[in-house]
């Protein structure tokens, strides 16, 4: 993968345990309540850990994502778990959350395109119309826009961290469509990046039949 890949990802894991570090001593100084800090510490290792999801699909699954792709993905990391969980701006930056939601489908459809190249298997990219990837590229990443709000919910009921955004920050909590209106705001805000994504992707592939196989997820077989 390149010894810039190595040094990526190097450098994104010692930022991880050094988040982690600040989390645990939050957690020793109670700055929150214990059920909060033992999901922050929980969400800190499991941020960790995803750093490697690209390492787990090479040698668990047999294939390999684009390295663009895998930066844009550590990236979203880095501003979603480390940034706006662990280290609070989804708290302290009142527009962090859009920024999340905005950023993330762009990255899975990216992974969305990847996915299409796979399932069409030995069918040259240049052979297949631009709309199937585009349509699939934002169907996937609105899906996992809905099960990214399921984790915020679960998050929500699990360790009160008002992800949802359905309470006022002294823990009043909001009433009839006011409570719906951050999820809501989210999905939307989800199929925005997702649509950009596509624009952008449109644009930058008109005339060049090759151009989504620079998205391919690569088959690994072992010799």
């Amino acid at each position: 993968m390149g010894n810039n890949y190595q040094r990526i990802q190097q450098v994104f894991t010692i930022f991880g345990f050094l988040v982690l570090g600040f989390s645990i001593w939050e957690f020793f100084q109670n700055v929150y309540p214990q059920s909060q800090g033992l999901m922050f510490i929980a969400q800190a290792i499991l941020g960790i850990l995803l750093i490697f999801v690209p390492e787990y699909s090479k040698k668990l699954l047999k294939v390999q994502l684009p390295n663009a792709t895998v930066y844009f993905y550590w990236f979203f990391l880095l501003i979603s778990v480390f940034m706006g969980t662990i280290l609070h701006l989804i708290e302290i930056v009142s527009f962090w959350d859009k920024i999340l939601h905005a950023v993330s489908p762009m990255v899975l459809t990216a992974v969305g395109y990847g996915l299409i190249c796979i399932l069409l298997k030995e069918t040259p990219v240049s052979k297949v119309s631009p709309w199937l990837f585009l349509l699939m590229g934002f169907a996937f990443a609105g899906l996992c826009g809905i099960f990214w709000e399921f984790w915020e919910f679960m998050c929500d009921s699990i360790g009160g961290m008002n992800l949802q955004r359905y309470a006022t920050l002294d823990g009043t909590d909001f009433i009839g469509r006011e409570a719906l209106m951050d999820t809501m705001g989210d999905l939307l805000t989800n199929t925005i990046g997702a649509a950009l994504m596509g624009v952008i992707a449109y644009f930058q592939g008109r005339g060049k039949p090759e151009y989504f196989d620079s998205y391919r997820i690569q088959k690994i077989n072992n010799k």
